[in-house]
């Protein structure tokens, strides 16, 4: 349903519930009216998602609906997937951005950069970006096109070298500490700037030695088939550094078919899922980089909101602190968060 708001045009949000379809609708009951919604008003935001069969881009959607049905006001809510394909999603964000059908958009980025070819809107509605920025600089959390009024991520260079300084920390008494890079797309601007962050912390220690750099796709099997494929050059194979969870649970399934047992391997991840964070408390994985999807999505949902209605806005939402514990995690920082499970399943 859409009315007219106070300021005089259509008003609509969107939040999500479930992935997996185009479209779907909820509503929150208001407890109240403020901003440019009438009290029996809507809000019609776009969700627009890198790939909505990933489940890093379900959790955040979870968190859009999850602050959606905590704000005053209804919402409905479209979700949009951009199939990991940077056209796909440009030609969303462009469709969203003309007319009246939405109000706000909480996107995903699948490729920063390019997305920025979108903007400005031509119905200048405000946008919110979780996980990337959008704009030339992905390590520029600030907006850097207009239209963007809100960031919720962490510079991917800065997060990658803290995740490689790990690396460091445990090859310091292996000669040659023999590393496999595991990274989800090799010409995806994410994950291009996490290799290089890794290569920028290790090349220069003498004793490591990359011996791969394979993709994974943030899939467990095309991990498990990429790492099988290294451990037959490299049986005695020392680190896996995976910058996402799926793939790391494909290189401990490689590890485990080789005879090798995971726990004499550093394997370490990026995402923060539940068995991830158990596999940390296990011994199995020697860390994992913790995100807070859920948490991105309620604060980038709450960001818009705060646009529409009037609201003081923060550009930059800074991921690593939205969550409940230290992002980088060890077993010994987890024994501290005995009862934390992480946000999403993977």
């Amino acid at each position: 349903m859409h009315i007219l708001s106070k300021n005089g045009r259509r008003v609509a949000v969107v939040a999500i519930a479930a992935l997996g379809v185009s479209s779907l609708a909820a509503c929150s009951s208001p407890s109240g009216s403020n901003g440019s919604a009438e009290s029996d008003g809507t809000y019609s935001i776009a969700v627009l998602l890198a790939s909505s069969q990933n489940g890093y881009n379900q959790a955040v959607a979870e968190g859009v609906q999850k602050a959606a049905d905590s704000l005053d006001g209804k919402f409905d809510i479209t979700v949009l997937d951009g199939g990991f394909n940077a056209d796909t999603q440009l030609s969303q964000m462009e469709t969203a951005g003309v007319g009246e059908k939405y109000d706000g958009i909480v996107v995903v980025p699948f490729d920063g950069p390019a997305l920025a070819a979108a903007f400005p809107l031509a119905n200048g509605i405000p946008v919110t970006t979780a996980l990337n920025p959008i704009g030339p600089d992905i390590e520029e959390m600030e907006p850097q096109v207009e239209g963007v009024v809100a960031t919720v991520a962490v510079p991917a260079g800065e997060a990658a070298a803290k995740q490689a300084e790990g690396v460091v920390e445990y090859c310091a008494d292996i000669d040659p500490c023999k590393v496999a890079l595991l990274v989800g797309q090799l010409n995806a601007p994410l994950d291009v700037t996490r290799e290089a962050a890794y290569r920028k912390v290790l090349e220069p220690e003498a004793n490591i030695e990359i011996v791969a750099t394979v993709e994974g796709n943030y899939d467990p099997d095309l991990s498990s088939t990429a790492i099988s494929n290294v451990l037959q050059a490299n049986p005695d194979i020392n680190v896996v550094l995976s910058n996402a969870d799926q793939q790391t649970e494909g290189a401990q399934i490689a590890l485990e078919d080789a005879g090798i047992d995971p726990s004499t391997v550093y394997l370490t991840g990026g995402g923060g899922t539940s068995k991830s964070i158990q596999n940390v408390r296990d011994g199995v994985w020697k860390a994992d980089y913790i995100n807070f999807p859920v948490s991105m999505g309620k604060a980038a949902m709450e960001q818009l909101y705060n646009a529409l209605t009037g609201g003081d806005v923060t550009s930059f939402v800074n991921a690593d602190e939205v969550g409940e514990v230290d992002p980088y995690a060890t077993k010994e920082t987890l024994d501290e968060t005995p009862d934390y499970t992480g946000e999403w399943v993977g």
